[in-house]
């Protein structure tokens, strides 16, 4: 089978809900990311043979086919440069990368851009399915999906603490990973670590014209004391805001081409692609399949845990990652080595991209080989990438 090699990998800086990216059409910032991995790699525009986009939420600013709008928003790329749409929940993005490895993989296209957006701030979570049951015009659960699951309301946050419970976590276990998140986060910005994967983006302010280069989430002064005195999301639970991911918004996108486009192009790849996996499990504890999922990938990879160098493990909430290492005996010192979405943002729908932008950067910068990033996602399905650094 061919090859599928990532030429370059990139995204935007993390912006806070209603913060320094809230002034941003969604269109606009999922074409920055476009137009950045083109100029930033050198490929023809008009080599690109598709741009497949995560999105959550669809509505909105992010309705009518976001992927194509941004495309027609860029800069670089042509009108005649096709794109799709997807939604695998915090996996969209993942997925676009997938998707796209096995168009090259599979010899039907040579180049493709995977990308991601979400303006969190501009078009809210979930809306896309709230605005409708407001407005009286039905909801998502189905008679036959009641029928399979009386009187259940599938709930992330529900999930997360059902992970709690099932694990044996305490708030303290959660609380230390949060604040170790937020000082992951300040030692690679401090470092400049994310200088090769960040895209500038020019933002009206009130002191005028500036570029947006630093992660808006961060908490610089975090301390276990300031993370532990945050509200508990329920009474009876131990997840707080502060052992959750933020609400981000930001956008993200990886070329992906095959070895003939490589040397078509004059491309110098970054990484290349491995194992490509995705499985489903309980929708009702749901975010723990990135466990098992990340179990099948490696057997299927003809590898063990040990033999990864880095580990991205989407911080949806500090439960989840805290699970994957205690089920996978991963080396917490490898995991999310700059930070995650607790400190750096969730913007749901370019996470994925943002996430391998992220673990590939981190590799090249420290001379390490084999990469896997997992994503917890809606409905109880995980993505696994197993990516070589080159």
């Amino acid at each position: 089978m061919a090859t599928a090699y990532i030429v370059d990998a990139v995204r935007t800086a993390g912006g806070r809900r209603g913060g320094r990216l809230a002034g941003v059409h969604p269109v606009d910032l999922a074409a920055a990311s476009l137009d950045a991995i083109v100029s930033r790699t050198g490929i023809d525009p008009a080599a690109v043979d598709d741009v497949i986009m995560g999105c959550v939420t669809q509505a909105g600013q992010q309705a009518m086919q976001v992927g194509r709008n941004a495309v027609l928003a860029s800069k670089l790329l042509p009108q005649s440069t096709p794109a799709v749409t997807i939604d695998r929940q915090c996996g969209s993005s993942q997925q676009a990368i997938q998707f796209a490895a096995q168009a090259v993989m599979s010899g039907v296209q040579d180049v493709v851009i995977a990308a991601g957006v979400e303006s969190m701030s501009r078009v809210p979570m979930g809306s896309n399915a709230t605005f409708h049951m407001k407005e009286g015009l039905g909801h998502y659960k189905s008679p036959g999906l009641e029928a399979k699951y009386p009187n259940v309301m599938f709930s992330q946050f529900m999930g997360a603490e059902m992970i709690v419970q099932k694990h044996g976590f305490t708030k303290d276990d959660l609380d230390r990973f949060g604040l170790a998140s937020h000082q992951k986060a300040i030692a690679a910005t401090q470092a400049n670590a994310f200088a090769n994967e960040i895209v500038p983006i020019t933002i009206e302010t009130p002191e005028g014209e500036q570029q947006h280069t630093v992660d808006e989430g961060i908490r610089f002064d975090a301390t276990l004391e300031s993370i532990g005195g945050v509200k508990l999301l329920s009474p009876e639970g131990s997840l707080t805001a502060a052992t959750s991911s933020q609400i981000c918004d930001g956008s993200s996108a990886a070329l992906v081409v095959s070895e003939e486009a490589l040397k078509r192009y004059n491309l110098t790849p970054i990484a290349r692609i491995h194992s490509l996996t995705v499985t489903a499990g309980d929708p009702v504890i749901m975010l723990e399949e990135p466990l098992f999922a990340t179990d099948r990938a490696l057997q299927r990879a003809g590898m063990k845990i040990g033999d990864i160098d880095l580990y991205e493990v989407n911080e949806a909430f500090a439960s989840v990652p805290l699970a994957w290492l205690k089920h996978t005996g991963a080396d917490p010192e490898k995991l999310n080595v700059n930070g995650g979405a607790i400190a750096l943002g969730h913007p749901l729908g370019a996470s994925g991209t943002k996430l391998m932008s992220t673990l590939i950067h981190a590799l090249r910068a420290r001379g390490k080989k084999y990469g896997l990033q997992t994503m917890c996602e809606g409905g109880g399905v995980a993505n696994v990438t197993i990516v070589e650094a080159l």
